[in-house]
């Protein structure tokens, strides 16, 4: 149970799927400077996952682990037309993407799209350690997806995310960690952050965007939205960021929700409470008893309560500052 209130999550958005989606074939140049081109490894046909379906990126042992959880409980309306849960998350189709030019400055990225109650708005969403291909993070972005956004989940560690080993080995995580310079890391979101404002924003899409972090990805949440001097975002959600300035809050101008819990040592709550005092429009949502990864990664019965409470609580927050 958290330490703070949340209101219940918000009715789900009855948007009926835009005229013009973002074609991942042909980059746009030339709006005011923001363009941002980028390549496809080649020209692979759509991906659609279904429902019933394993996840392809998964392996037989990942496939057997994963355990089922509803991708929608809330109604869309596509068109118009009222459509039941299981239908409306029926399909998500998946691209692989290379942005940027080169290879020094290109960044490999999936982008999740809702099929059928797409709202046309685009979520950058930044993992944790595990990086962009591991099987928690990507369920979580095909659900965000399933709820009608189009998902871009980039490769923050180009290729070579954290290996989790037994026991943990500080040393060498710490080793890991320094391979990947802050200045490059922030270079590939920014660059994913240009190509969502090309692609859907400046293209009339949304007027809207809106950004999503675990761990890793959380702390670089922060940074992010206190650099966005362009007002790219309208709204983050932020779980159990770490390695989170605190400092930076004051820059912050997009509405954060912090989730974390009170017994999470890489996410201590005074630091999420001087962020929510201090960011404009941010709140915090604490959530007893939790530690580090509860909300994409639950171990019991009892943290898969509290993982559908803050993914309600997320779905309601993007709802409110970027749909309504």
């Amino acid at each position: 149970m958290r330490s703070s209130p949340m209101a219940p999550a918000a009715a789900a958005v009855a948007a009926a799927c835009p005229s013009s989606l973002p074609r991942t074939s042909s980059p746009r140049r030339g709006h005011q400077g923001r363009a941002c081109s980028f390549r496809r490894a080649a020209r692979p046909a759509m991906l659609v996952y279904s429902v019933s379906q394993p996840l392809p990126h998964e392996s037989g042992r990942q496939q057997q682990a994963r355990r089922p959880r509803p991708l929608c409980s809330q109604q869309a309306e596509v068109a118009g037309t009222a459509v039941d849960d299981d239908e409306a998350c029926e399909l998500v189709s998946g691209s692989d993407l290379v942005i940027g030019e080169g290879d020094d400055d290109s960044v490999r990225a999936h982008l999740f799209k809702a099929v059928k109650n797409n709202n046309g708005t685009g979520i950058l969403l930044l993992s944790d350690v595990f990086g962009f291909e591991d099987s928690a993070t990507r369920d979580f972005a095909y659900r965000v997806a399933c709820n009608g956004y189009n998902v871009l989940l980039p490769d923050l560690f180009r290729g070579n995310p954290w290996k989790q080993s037994a026991p943990f080995d500080a040393d060498q995580f710490s080793h890991w960690l320094a391979g990947h310079a802050p200045a490059r890391v922030s270079g590939d979101i920014d660059a994913c952050t240009r190509w969502l404002a090309d692609e859907f924003t400046a293209a009339g899409v949304t007027r809207k965007l809106g950004v999503v972090g675990f761990c890793y990805g959380g702390g670089r949440l922060v940074e992010l939205l206190a650099r966005d001097a362009e007002r790219c975002f309208s709204a983050g959600v932020c779980f159990y960021g770490s390695r989170m300035d605190a400092s930076l809050g004051a820059a912050v101008a997009a509405p954060v929700l912090f989730v974390c819990g009170d017994g999470d040592p890489l996410c201590p709550v005074e630091t999420v409470r001087e962020l929510e005092r201090s960011a404009k429009g941010a709140r915090a949502a604490v959530y007893a008893g939790r530690g580090h990864g509860f909300a994409h990664r639950p171990q019991s019965v009892e943290e898969d309560v509290d993982a559908e409470d803050a993914f309600n609580a997320m779905r309601a927050w993007l709802h409110d500052h970027l749909l309504a």
